[in-house]
């Protein structure tokens, strides 16, 4: 779906699809330089992070293997609710894997914290992060952030796999969501 078919649920555009994967192209780069040696496992944080997942993999000129986590801390609002939720696990071993979580967005960092301490405490030989978006103004843990797309301001967002009330994940970019939608 593109960006102009909800316009009149977007306050703003943030970035869109050409944009996206330009960045995208850009990361693998340096992913493919710091993982020549082995590549890392991506382990993708359902269900926002599919889009930017299936465009990393793509992306990468390495033979990366993947797995999916669900985790949750969001309700159907807009804010984080801080409480994390298994809600599916990883089917690999990470005991001595090099591991890239792949995040569509960090908010307050506390889900990310708490997963980036799970993943470790698994064994893995290390754990990094790949994120398309960031809030630093919604931040309440810092978290650091290997690999990053974009800082955005602390507002609602949706598209390329980010939702509201599981609407919006399939447009070709990011917006800010109108408030009238969620008010």
């Amino acid at each position: 779906m593109e960006l102009n078919d909800v316009a009149s649920d977007l306050k703003q555009v943030l970035f869109t699809e050409e944009q996206i994967h330009e960045k995208i192209a850009e990361l693998c780069r340096r992913i493919e330089a710091d993982y020549a040696d082995e590549p890392p496992l991506l382990v993708g944080v359902l269900k926002g992070a599919v889009m930017v997942m299936a465009d990393l993999s793509r992306e990468l000129k390495l033979d990366a293997p993947q797995d999916w986590m669900a985790v949750s801390s969001y309700g159907s609002g807009t804010k984080s609710s801080g409480v994390v939720r298994i809600l599916k696990d990883l089917d690999a071993d990470l005991t001595g894997r090099k591991v890239l979580i792949v995040e569509d967005i960090i908010d307050s960092g506390l889900t990310l914290s708490w997963l980036l301490g799970n993943l470790r405490s698994r064994g893995a030989a290390s754990v990094e992060v790949c994120a398309l978006l960031r809030k630093p103004d919604a931040a309440k843990i810092e978290i650091d952030v290997r690999y990053l797309g974009f800082d955005i301001p602390d507002e609602f967002v949706v598209g390329y796999g980010l939702d509201y009330a599981e609407r919006y994940r399939n447009l070709r970019g990011v917006g800010i969501l109108a408030p009238h939608v969620y008010s």
